[in-house]
């Protein structure tokens, strides 16, 4: 069998060792997930909810020692891996409580001599890829909803963080949900291609780069089969001349630094108003200049490494380039011993006097920088915005609600903030336009995604 192994950020050894699954399991996988998705489709809704919330319950009470496992798989600072179990159980618990409303039938007007509704149906089995950025959060969004649908799942994490879909098989199993609704298996990229192309497979969910996507579309070719993709993200913020700069930057700044800037949706360019231009970036550079970049199992650290010291070079050489084109780089980075070429521990750095020519203003970075530009008016702001290939989030930072609800119409991203960003409302559907994906998980309509409907058009005898 083949071995992937999981390279801790933290100090380069060996995290985790797993077996990939072999053909053999594989196939057994599959067949235990179409068995119990049969009998799981006819259990009620009130009782898939109360097994995904025992699941819940059974996940968070391991809080400090799956917070811990997430900071030395993918480099997480401790002081904020919790959170990624807050996030978790906030979602689940969004999404069951949805269940019963969004998975009701749709009653039609009455018809002399007829019974009309539609149900929503499962799909059947849900594969699901989740990524390693943020493991629980990105996983959760599409396992408890296609189960609590009345799918079975099989979920297959990234190699980087494989004891997270192992300690979700834990939660699941601890709930007594029966055996073969939820699995989990360790999968090459080849072996889970060709996962998805098997006929048992009837969706697919995919969170992760613009080429996996790809990957995915041409591996489900010509099978009909929904599919759910969550890809990149370049995601602009503007900041009006009438905010109040206290809240503005930590809130903007945070967007871009969290989790060393590996989020999908972190903010990863930013447009000031001209007026205010040279203000927001004393604060915004004062503002990364207080993170501290370190070892992530030190409580104190508040920027941990990249999940990779290629990762950490990609961007590296990203800065590079732009300050080589004219860009001004803020932060010396020599002020940061651990950050040097070949390790996973970056600098982080904020730059002006960049454009749209430069990739550190097109192609996604994620990684802890941020480009900041100046413009005129919000129809600059907007048409800047919106020039890029991606689309899943943007924000608008303003004291007038009204304007910015305005732009906000305005803008191509699937999800738009006014004075907030980086954050998933489980209520809001979570979706994203041109290269940021397609698809549609979280709230009421995240269960059309997992669901068939099936009209019933009864005429009386």
């Amino acid at each position: 069998m083949a071995i992937q192994k999981t390279i801790s950020p933290v100090d380069g050894s060996v995290y985790v060792e797993r077996e990939q699954a072999d053909p053999a399991l594989i196939e057994s996988t599959l067949a235990r997930a179409k068995e119990a998705q049969r009998a799981w489709r006819e259990v009620p809704v009130a009782e898939r909810a109360r097994r995904c919330l025992a699941m819940v319950d059974a996940f968070v009470a391991r809080r400090d020692a799956l917070a811990e496992e997430l900071t030395w798989q993918m480099g997480r600072p401790i002081a904020a891996a919790g959170g990624e179990i807050g996030g978790f159980e906030e979602r689940a618990r969004g999404m069951i409580a949805l269940a019963e409303e969004a998975l009701a039938p749709i009653r039609l007007a009455e018809k002399p001599g007829f019974t009309r509704y539609i149900r929503r149906e499962p799909l059947g089995v849900a594969m699901i890829v989740a990524p390693w950025n943020f493991p629980f959060m990105t996983a959760v969004n599409a396992v408890v909803p296609a189960i609590m649908a009345g799918n079975a799942v099989i979920l297959k994490h990234s190699a980087q963080v494989p004891l997270c879909a192992e300690r979700m098989q834990q939660a699941f199993d601890d709930a007594g949900l029966p055996e073969g609704v939820f699995q989990h298996l360790h999968l090459s990229h080849d072996a889970a291609e060709a996962l998805m192309r098997d006929p048992r497979i009837d969706y697919v969910s995919f969170t992760g780069s613009v080429a996996g996507g790809g990957a995915v579309e041409r591996s489900v070719a010509g099978r009909f089969i929904a599919t759910g993709l969550e890809l990149g993200g370049k995601d602009p913020a503007y900041i009006r001349a009438d905010v109040d700069l206290d809240d503005a930057v930590p809130g903007v700044m945070d967007g871009a630094f969290f989790n060393s800037g590996q989020s999908c949706c972190g903010i990863e360019r930013i447009y000031v108003h001209e007026t205010i231009f040279d203000a927001f970036v004393e604060r915004a550079v004062a503002w990364v200049k207080q993170l501290k970049l370190g070892n992530p199992t030190d409580p104190q650290t508040t920027l941990g490494p990249m999940v990779r010291p290629q990762a950490a070079d990609f961007v590296r050489t990203q800065i590079e380039e732009a300050v080589a084109a004219g860009a001004k780089a803020w932060i010396d980075p020599t002020d940061y011993p651990q950050s040097r070429p070949g390790s996973a521990y970056l600098a982080p750095q904020v730059l002006t006097g960049v454009d749209h020519s430069m990739r550190v203003m097109r192609k996604e970075s994620f990684g802890p920088v941020i480009g900041i530009m100046p413009v005129a008016d919000d129809d600059e702001a907007v048409r800047l915005m919106n020039d890029s290939n991606f689309g899943l989030t943007a924000a608008v930072f303003t004291r007038d609600l009204a304007i910015g609800e305005a732009i906000a119409r305005r803008l191509e991203a699937g999800t738009v903030f006014t004075n907030r960003c980086d954050y998933l409302d489980p209520e809001l559907a979570w979706t994203g336009v041109k290269q940021s994906g397609r698809g549609c998980s979280l709230s009421r309509l995240g269960y059309e995604t997992l669901t068939r409907p099936k009209s019933f058009h009864l005429k009386h005898a």
